[in-house]
């Protein structure tokens, strides 16, 4: 937390503005949460969003160490600012600021699992479901049933529990039995970071400092860029350059930006929020000449 973190590849040369250093969280975040690896798995809502897997202890050696070391390097991103290449599901966002989750988090990616919920807390369930502290698991097209707390399967649903069945439904749901590697990604995240330092920040907030977002608003992108070596807003080269970048779709702007910069996400705060090795430093257009 004391020192900057200096990133050197070897065999590249090339000025150090922090792009090496981006490069890195960018580089080490692909491989870290890439699925192929069996860590962390797609949501069951896209194939964007990033959960831990059920499975991975069972598949991946050492797998809690594995998530104890992603857990750090999540936490370095923040401490260093820069951003990582990964978007993930609210749960572990919220596992990270240790907040609890509500029913609210259900709904954006199971609105029928969220609407049966609601339907129990909303109603008199006296005599019409019979239920315990008990869910259905499929692991492997295998059916299995989970207990909910200790003894589950012997402790009936009625009206008066109903709210204890549904926040450990709610649990259940968004951990999705991942509850001890979610524990180790955490650890992780602590041992390099307090959570009192992030504590101001809700789930979708942690979300942009983590990974910012990936919507490039050109007008934004121009108004915060610098210009050297004789150029200018209206040198014919710059309008050449903001004419090609115009041109071209948004997942083109990002290959743009990753390559100048290291990474393919905006800060939350916009292009003025871009940082060099030094501190803030904008997107900058330089000429470079060489003498053959």
């Amino acid at each position: 937390q004391k020192d900057r973190l200096y990133i050197k590849f070897l065999g590249e040369e090339g000025l150090d503005y922090g792009g090496p250093a981006r490069e890195f969280f960018f580089l080490i975040s692909r491989q870290c949460f890439d699925p192929y690896y069996g860590l962390f798995e797609y949501s069951a809502s896209d194939t964007y969003t990033l959960q831990i897997s059920p499975v991975a202890a069972r598949f991946v050696t050492n797998s809690h160490l594995w998530l104890r070391f992603c857990g750090r390097i999540i936490a370095l991103s923040l401490v260093h600012q820069h951003l990582l290449d990964v978007f993930f599901t609210r749960s572990i966002y919220k596992a990270l600021l240790r907040q609890s989750y509500d029913l609210s988090d259900i709904e954006s990616f199971d609105p029928e699992f969220h609407q049966s919920l609601s339907w129990i807390l909303e109603n008199d369930i006296t005599d019409v479901l019979d239920m315990y502290f008990t869910t259905d698991e499929i692991v492997f097209d295998q059916v299995t049933e989970r207990e909910l707390k200790p003894g589950g399967k012997s402790i009936p649903v009625t009206d008066e529990n109903k709210k204890e069945y549904v926040d450990l439904m709610i649990k259940w749901r968004m951990e999705r039995g991942v509850g001890e590697q979610m524990k180790q990604l955490v650890d992780g995240f602590n041992e390099v970071l307090d959570l009192h330092m992030i504590s101001i920040f809700d789930a979708r907030e942690l979300e942009l400092v983590i990974a910012g977002t990936a919507d490039i608003d050109v007008k934004d992108w121009r108004t915060n860029t610098d210009y050297r070596s004789g150029y200018h807003d209206k040198h014919p080269v710059i309008q050449w350059f903001w004419k090609a970048v115009d041109s071209v779709n948004n997942e083109q702007r990002l290959r743009l930006l990753q390559f100048v910069t290291g990474t393919s996400s905006i800060p939350f705060e916009g292009f003025s929020a871009l940082r060099g090795s030094t501190g803030p430093r904008k997107f900058t257009v330089d000429c470079s000449s060489h003498n053959s």
